[in-house]
């Protein structure tokens, strides 16, 4: 029988199967963790008809989740650990409670609509896709993302991360409704069910990922392992940068292009001069995508990409999407529009670039992705397709547990979504290869350096999701809320408003 009311401990039981729940995710990836503590959720939502009650135990299953998920986010805190450690515990605390706020107001208004589990369950998927898209978005740590290495993941290439994150709460909700097991086959509809609609999109799924061919052009992964400490100590560039020289330049075939990390330079673009003739020099004629700092004529600072050949500049690529206050100030742009020079000067930061652009390789075409961009699916539709996705990351800032392996899970699971494959090179680790099917064809492990020559896989046709975008799936989830409120009215009249806890 549903609860008239929530339960005192509910919210405890909720944190912790929040923290179960998370252990879905990289390095863990342990996706029946991830079912039972979506489970337990929707099992204490039941009967739960006051909207507070219901988004105090969303809030602390949120943040329970995002505590575990993302505690990886103190890492960069510890860099220069004298000034900053103190302010980790409340990073991590203030981020993993916020993001849950947007659990919340699905839960909220869900028992507003009078719904039961499945409303909440189609309200929880939105959530999940405005967390991806409001307030610049940081949509890490999805739970569709412990599906991958399962068939299940095949699904994104249908409905993206955002649709099989949706999938996955309501197949949750349906086993929720079913507890507790009755033993009639009544009792067995919902699992079933739950089964039929995370398999269902398995069955369009494309197939393996071709080959190179023995023609293929080959790719230079170079990773450096600087230590975050280390990679802007004068003393230590000139180490650091003679290790690029001699990774790039080993023995071996000469590789059509040579890619190294974000920020590998460790010099300005207009101070480059000297490092790209020394580049061009050991490597004569092969191109080299490299990231580096770069200042404009009006003295604002890029985080970009550039492709240099024979010590000239081919093209370049300026992020876009920059990471909030770690990257930029959000309050920047509004204190230089007010005139407060001085304060936009002191929250400083970088300027981001026009957007998405694709760079010509010669043997292919490429849409180049700095650091965290890769976790955004909704920037693969901004541009004419590429022959291949490549990262250039520094996840030295993300430490040696999770973080830096959760990035990787989203970089593979971009791959599958679009059936592009990915160069990935990282400063630390993991650089590696990704098949347009998300497999890892090679890999340089983290906290090593080292070079890994590979041939670039082929892509796929464009899948579903890489032609369709996450609209469908938005528009499924409003006319299913639509749906169930239209139901909730026919049979029991308007939703009372509630304001007592």
């Amino acid at each position: 029988m549903p609860r008239p009311d929530l339960p005192r401990r509910a919210p405890l039981w909720a944190a912790g199967a929040g923290a179960v729940a998370a252990l879905g995710q990289s390095p863990f990836d342990l996706w029946p963790a991830m079912l039972a503590g979506l489970v337990v959720l929707f099992a204490l939502l039941r009967g739960v008809t006051s909207p507070r009650r219901a988004a105090l135990v969303t809030w602390a299953f949120g943040t329970g989740y995002f505590l575990v998920a993302l505690h990886w986010v103190f890492e960069p805190f510890l860099v220069d650990a004298a000034r900053h450690a103190w302010m980790a515990p409340f990073a991590v605390v203030f981020l993993s409670a916020g993001l849950a706020l947007f659990w919340v107001a699905a839960a909220w208004g869900a028992a507003r609509l009078g719904g039961g589990v499945l409303t909440t369950a189609l309200a929880l998927g939105l959530a999940e896709m405005a967390r991806g898209y409001l307030l610049t978005g940081f949509p890490w740590a999805m739970p569709g993302y412990a599906w991958l290495d399962t068939p299940v993941a095949s699904s994104v290439t249908i409905v993206g991360s955002y649709g099989v994150t949706a999938l996955t709460f309501v197949a949750c909700a349906l086993v929720a409704r079913a507890l507790p097991w009755q033993g009639a086959m009544r009792s067995a509809v919902p699992p079933v069910v739950a089964v039929a609609v995370l398999a269902s999109p398995v069955t369009w799924a494309p197939g393996a990922a071709p080959t190179a061919g023995a023609d293929a052009p080959i790719i230079r992964l170079v990773q450096p392992n600087a230590p975050q400490a280390d990679k802007w100590d004068p003393n230590r560039a000139q180490f650091y940068f003679d290790r690029h020289i001699a990774l790039s330049t080993g023995a071996g075939p000469e590789p059509d292009l040579i890619v190294w990390s974000e920020t590998a330079l460790p010099m300005l673009l207009d101070h480059a001069g000297i490092a790209f003739d020394i580049m061009a020099e050991r490597a004569p004629g092969v191109p080299y995508l490299v990231g580096v700092q770069r200042r404009d004529d009006a003295e604002r600072y890029y985080n970009s990409a550039v492709l240099m050949q024979d010590g000239q500049t081919q093209a370049l690529y300026d992020k876009h999407h920059l990471v909030p206050f770690g990257e930029y100030m959000p309050l920047q742009s509004l204190a230089s529009d007010l005139g407060m020079e001085g304060l936009a000067a002191v929250l400083g930061g970088y300027t981001p670039g026009p957007g998405p652009r694709l760079i010509d390789l010669g043997f292919a075409t490429a849409l180049p992705l700095i650091c965290y961009e890769v976790v955004f699916p909704q920037y693969f539709h901004a541009t004419e397709r590429p022959d291949v996705l490549i990262q250039l990351t520094n996840d030295a800032w993300f430490g040696s547990f999770s973080g830096p392996y959760q990035h990787l899970a989203q970089a593979r699971m971009r791959s599958l979504e679009h059936g592009l494959p990915m160069i990935r090179v990282a400063n630390t680790g993991v650089s590696a290869v990704i098949d347009a099917r998300g497999e890892v064809l090679g890999q340089i492990p983290l906290d090593t350096h080292g070079a890994l020559d590979a041939a670039l896989p082929p892509a796929l046709p464009a899948t579903l999701y890489a032609r369709m975008g996450d609209l469908p799936v938005a528009l499924v989830l409003v006319l299913g809320l639509v749906g169930t409120a239209l139901v909730t009215f026919r049979l029991t009249g308007p939703v009372a408003p509630r304001t007592r806890v």
